[in-house]
């Protein structure tokens, strides 16, 4: 059995993710209330992969929901669009690392201003098989 990734979602006005150190430069991080509608804002996704994964593709996803527990979508050209990001990640192995250490990852969604009513949401994480969320109210 495969050690458990770790992960944590952090919350900001916007971020820029950094592939090659696995560092996040984020601005304005750390909130949890917000405006309605919202100013644009990123989530960030800080990860841990076990040297025993390395150089294996993690799939990851964070899409948003309602405070009822649904998929926020917004209306497009092209119909109704649910709020998410995914892709996959993959840590790859530097030389001399020894067994056991974590290696570094990370993931950015940026999203623009979004029409949300006042309410309570929050965006799921689903990484491997470990799934987070990160909770926020817009007033």
């Amino acid at each position: 059995m495969a050690s458990p990734v770790e992960a944590h979602l952090v919350l900001c006005d916007a971020a820029v993710s950094d592939p090659s150190s696995g560092k996040v430069h984020m601005l304005g991080a750390g909130w949890s209330l917000t405006s309605s509608p919202t100013p644009p804002q990123a989530v960030v996704v800080l990860m841990k992969i076990p040297w025993d994964r390395s150089n294996t593709p993690l799939p990851v996803q964070v899409q948003l929901y309602d405070g009822d527990g649904k998929p926020v979508e917004i209306s497009t050209q092209d119909g109704l669009v649910a709020i998410t990001g995914q892709g996959t990640v993959e840590a790859g192995r530097p030389a001399g690392v020894p067994a056991g250490v974590m290696l570094d990852a990370s993931f950015v969604l940026n999203v623009g201003p979004l029409p949300l009513p006042p309410g309570r949401y929050e965006w799921r994480l689903t990484f491997a098989e470990l799934e987070q969320c990160a909770p926020f109210t817009a007033r």
